[in-house]
């Protein structure tokens, strides 16, 4: 029993002492690194091809393939991945870029990430109406003092 004692008291002992030692170092260089492995895993194409047909779905069915061929055509994609890219440098360190990459590479993450499309469908108009709604009333409250 004083064995399992021990064992309870130095383990996590032991866990904490080496746990920075197997963090990333969080430089500049790493944290590229881990947004590439990021970016295999979760293609900024792959993204926005189900984001546009998620959208198209709410347009009338006549009007879906093209909106989805005119999107494609006009969406600069080499800009729109350099703004991920940069975005997640600047934002995360090198462990969390990690961590998503794993994730998101991982069968549940890819799982999750193939629903992302049908959420943001479902969501994001909601979310726009209150969000406008919040600042039509807080431009009433402003203009009003």
């Amino acid at each position: 029993m004083k064995s399992i004692a021990k064992l309870l008291f130095v383990a996590p002992i032991v866990f904490l002492m080496v746990a920075p030692a197997l963090a990333l170092e969080d430089t500049p260089a790493n944290r590229a690194e881990q947004v590439d492995s990021y970016l295999r895993a979760v293609p900024p194409q792959s993204m926005m091809k189900d984001m546009a047909t998620k959208v198209a779905a709410t347009l009338p069915e006549s009007q879906r393939e093209t909106y989805i061929t005119l999107l494609t055509k006009n969406l600069d994609m080499q800009a729109f991945t350099d703004l991920i890219r940069d975005a997640m440098v600047k934002t995360f360190t090198a462990d969390e870029l990690k961590a998503l990459a794993d994730f998101y590479g991982s069968p549940v993450g890819k799982s999750a990430m193939a629903k992302m499309g049908d959420y943001m469908a479902y969501a994001m108009p909601r979310l726009l109406a209150e969000f406008q709604k919040a600042v039509a009333l807080s431009q009433q409250q402003m203009e009003a003092k």
